[in-house]
């Protein structure tokens, strides 16, 4: 077993990666970041210069480097295949942002690379890792709301400027891809991994050939069901909420807080509501404490494995059900 801190590279210099997650790296104990790629060398240096490591023109050359044991790879999704893929044969263990790959049967090749090659491969879907939801989870043990009747979960943001890489097909842009997987892992989290689709539509931008909004109808075994809505171009929303035989429970904000935000619970209940407020987190932190724990200790996460198979099953069908709208 390797000591010291995990020693990370950056693939791809992308937004998300200057906002939220690098920031994490430089704050989070037991991980140290030795480079940045990017396709632009100028572009990798601005981000090297903010948060540290060496900047680095082109991907390859991160990947050949014997210092770097593992890497973060927030490029678009429609890279993940190729870029991921070539990170696991070159050794090293892999972060990578939703989704990990645009069909389950990528996401299942990837999974199976990483298996087989005894490396850590783990999705971000971030907000998992929120203590947030475990203590949703503890409410729901608890018979707060009785016998759980359904969940409805929703994921929308204001329209984005007009050359955004969520309206271009060919990264795999689109509001499932990019918007529709919280809601989907949501459902997950709180009625279990049994979930099967029974209906979704989808409203779709024929001039730039990518999907700005749906919905879906998932359903478990037992007949609880989840109602999802995600969309590009809606007022923004970002919220669940569960309802039991005896009381509803709601959660705003509940995907991307920010690391100072005190998310709210709110308990409706036999006539009165009561709030239970959750102490902040960067859920980001989170996710990289347990990708250094399952490097170096090989403690299992919920952000790999069964969990990405799942995760990917469960959009192809939304996808594959969906009645298409276009516009």
């Amino acid at each position: 077993m390797a000591d010291g801190p995990l020693r990370i590279a950056v693939l791809g210099c992308a937004d998300i990666a200057w906002r939220r997650m690098l920031p994490a790296v430089v704050a989070t104990p037991g991980i140290r970041l030795v480079a940045v790629a990017g396709r632009d060398r100028a572009r990798a240096a601005r981000f090297a210069a903010e948060f540290g490591g060496e900047p680095v023109e082109g991907y390859e050359q991160v990947l050949a480097r014997p210092d770097v044991e593992a890497v973060y790879v927030p490029l678009p999704p429609g890279l993940h295949a190729e870029w991921v893929g070539a990170a696991l044969r070159a050794g090293k263990h892999v972060l990578a942002e939703k989704p990990l790959a645009t069909t389950a049967a990528a996401a299942a090749s990837l999974v199976a690379l990483a298996g087989r090659r005894g490396l850590v491969l783990l999705e971000n879907y971030m907000f998992v890792r929120h203590p947030l939801h475990a203590e949703v989870r503890r409410l729901l043990g608890d018979g707060v709301l009785g016998e759980l009747r359904g969940f409805t979960g929703v994921f929308g943001v204001p329209p984005r400027p007009d050359g955004d890489i969520r309206y271009r097909p060919a990264p795999a842009g689109g509001a499932l891809t990019d918007l529709g997987g919280y809601p989907v892992r949501a459902a997950q989290l709180f009625l279990g991994p049994e979930l099967d689709v029974v209906a979704a539509t989808a409203r779709y931008d024929l001039r730039r050939a990518v999907d700005l909004s749906g919905t879906a109808l998932l359903v478990t075994s037992a007949g609880v069901s989840a109602q999802l809505a995600f969309g590009l171009e809606s007022s923004y929303r970002c919220a669940y909420e569960l309802w039991g035989s005896q009381g509803r429970l709601v959660v705003d904000r509940a995907f991307t807080p920010p690391p100072d935000h005190a998310p709210r619970i709110l308990v409706e209940r036999r006539g009165s509501t009561t709030e239970k407020v959750v102490a902040p987190r960067d859920q980001f932190a989170e996710v990289l404490r347990a990708f250094v724990l399952a490097v170096r200790e090989g403690r299992a996460c919920d952000l790999g494995g069964g969990a990405i198979l799942r995760q990917a099953a469960l959009v192809d069908r939304i996808r594959e059900t969906a009645v298409w709208a276009g516009m």
